[in-house]
Formats: C-alpha cells, sequence, structure tokens
C-alpha cells in the first residue's frame, strides 16, 4: 500500500488524532461535485452530494461511500472516532440525533485529512481517471436513485441537459419552453465499471420504448436520451439499441452529442435517500 508523505500538519491531525481548528478548513464552505478521498491513502470516503452546510466549523456529510468508513469508540470514551478503512487515517468524528439532515447523521471531518478529486482528474494512490456519463430516463429521482447503487459509481447529479436556455429552472424546464431533458450526470471509476455496463442498466431501469415520456411522467422534458462523450460510446450505445430491436424491443432512445449540463435544484439531489420514498416510475426489468 503506499502512502503519501503528510506534513507535520497533516501528521498531526491524521496520524496522531488531532484536531484543525473552526472554519479554517479549505472544504468547510466548498461544495463542488466530485468525491472526497483520503490525504494519506487516496482511498474514496464521501460523494459531494452527501455534503451539508451544518455551520459546525467542519466539513459535515450524512453519508459515506458504502465500506469507506472505520468507527471506533474515541478516547474520551464518549464520542465515536471515523477513520480511513483502507489506511486507518483519522477523519473526525461522527454524531447522530442532531436532525441537520433527513439522515441524522453528521461526519464531522477534518478538511486537512481529505483531497477533493472532480471529473478527469487523477484519482490519488489508485492510478485511474474518473470519467462522466449522461442519462435522460423520466423523473431524474428514479434514474439518479437506481444508479447511485452500482459499484464504481462515485457520485449521480440530477440536472437539465439538452436545451437552449442557460442554467434553466425547473419550472421553466417543466414548462416545456426550454428544451431541456431530465438527465443525471453520472461520476465513475472506469477501473470499477465500465460505460456500456452502466449504458446497459440504464436501458433496464425505465422503458426505452415510450415516446412521450416514462410512466405517468408525460412531456419532452422525460424523454429517453444519452449524451454521449465520443464515437466509442455512441458506438456502444447504438449496439446496445440493436441487441434490443433484434428483441423486438422499438427502442425510442435517442442518441445525442455532449452540450451543457446544468445542476438542478438542491431539493431535487438525492430525493428518495432524504424523503424515503422509492421510485414509482422506475424499476430494474432484465432485457439484455
Amino acid at each position: 500500500m503506499t502512502y503519501k508523505n503528510l506534513t507535520p500538519e497533516e501528521q498531526h491531525v491524521i496520524l496522531h488524532k488531532g484536531t484543525e481548528r473552526p472554519f479554517t478548513g479549505k472544504y468547510n464552505e466548498f461544495f463542488e461535485t466530485g468525491v472526497y478521498i483520503c490525504k494519506q491513502c487516496g482511498a474514496p470516503l464521501y460523494r459531494s452530494e452527501d455534503k451539508f452546510p451544518s455551520h459546525c466549523g467542519w466539513p459535515s456529510f450524512d453519508d459515506e461511500i458504502p465500506g469507506a468508513i472505520r468507527r471506533e469508540t474515541d478516547a474520551d470514551g464518549r464520542r465515536t472516532e471515523i477513520l480511513c478503512a483502507n489506511c486507518g487515517g483519522h477523519l473526525g468524528h461522527v454524531f447522530a440525533g442532531e436532525m441537520l439532515t433527513a439522515k441524522n447523521v453528521r461526519h464531522c471531518v477534518n478538511s486537512i485529512s481529505m483531497e477533493f478529486v472532480g471529473a478527469e482528474e487523477r484519482v490519488a494512490g489508485k492510478g485511474g481517471v474518473l470519467k462522466k456519463a449522461y442519462f435522460a430516463g423520466g423523473c431524474f429521482w428514479g434514474v439518479e436513485h437506481l444508479l447511485q447503487q452500482v459499484e464504481g459509481v462515485v457520485s449521480v447529479v440530477s440536472g437539465y441537459m439538452g436545451g437552449h436556455v442557460d442554467n434553466p429552472s425547473y419550472e421553466q424546464v417543466c414548462g416545456k419552453r426550454t428544451g431541456h431533458l431530465e438527465t443525471v450526470e453520472v461520476l465513475y471509476d472506469p477501473d470499477r465499471v465500465d460505460f456500456e455496463t452502466l449504458a446497459k442498466l440504464f436501458f433496464e431501469i425505465h422503458d426505452p420504448t415510450q415516446d412521450d415520456g416514462q410512466g405517468p411522467d408525460l412531456g419532452p422534458q422525460y424523454a429517453s436520451a444519452i449524451f454521449v462523450n465520443d464515437d466509442e460510446e455512441r458506438g456502444i450505445v447504438d449496439r446496445l439499441i440493436g441487441q434490443l430491436e433484434s428483441k423486438g424491443y422499438r427502442v425510442v432512445t435517442r442518441v445525442l452529442p455532449m452540450q451543457p449540463f446544468w445542476r438542478a435544484e438542491e431539493y431535487h439531489q438525492d430525493y428518495y435517500a432524504k424523503t424515503g420514498k422509492t421510485p414509482y416510475c422506475h424499476r430494474y426489468r432484465k432485457r439484455f
């Protein structure tokens, strides 16, 4: 296992379980889209959509990447310490019962224990590059919810794509005046899951034969489409559509070139995790 050489300040927190001063960490008020990884070993720890403003002075998350965090009783015997499950580096503490989010959990993490990685950035210690894929399949709540469960998917963001208005609102898109489709942006590790696997699953969690929306959600903003980054992705999608058509499916999914992606309002992000509800028009059906 390869570890990064730590500065004295990083050693104080990560190795010797210190705490950085409140409101001084670089990620305290930082809300870009991506993933937070361990400063010492590079293991992914938290997704950006699980970060929330707690105003406590340290970065706060209400969920973790599965298997990323180890919990131990703190030396004071009262609090619960959180550590990187991969290398044991100290991250901070976890608290429950504060009712700050629907999940009712707060991971209070030192900024100095983490690094932020956005799309197309090299993951420290892993040798891989994170990539993005874009899928439109009806209400983005359900597509987001199901794609988030795939191993190798780092984060899924709900938003709008394919229209002619910059930074559209949900009301504008629903008004059918902008040309946008409800779309999800999938940030994934291609060393753990490939684009074809994601595209194949996309065709199995929505109805690619419905041309007026998805289930009860009708309108052009709910159309089925995949926005491709290059000819390789287009070829994969065309081949999958050919396989479905050979099985008798009349596929209406459009294959469109990459266009600007606009993040949807925060209340749309992680909708089913926040509400505890389940998708009403998206479910898995084996088609391949």
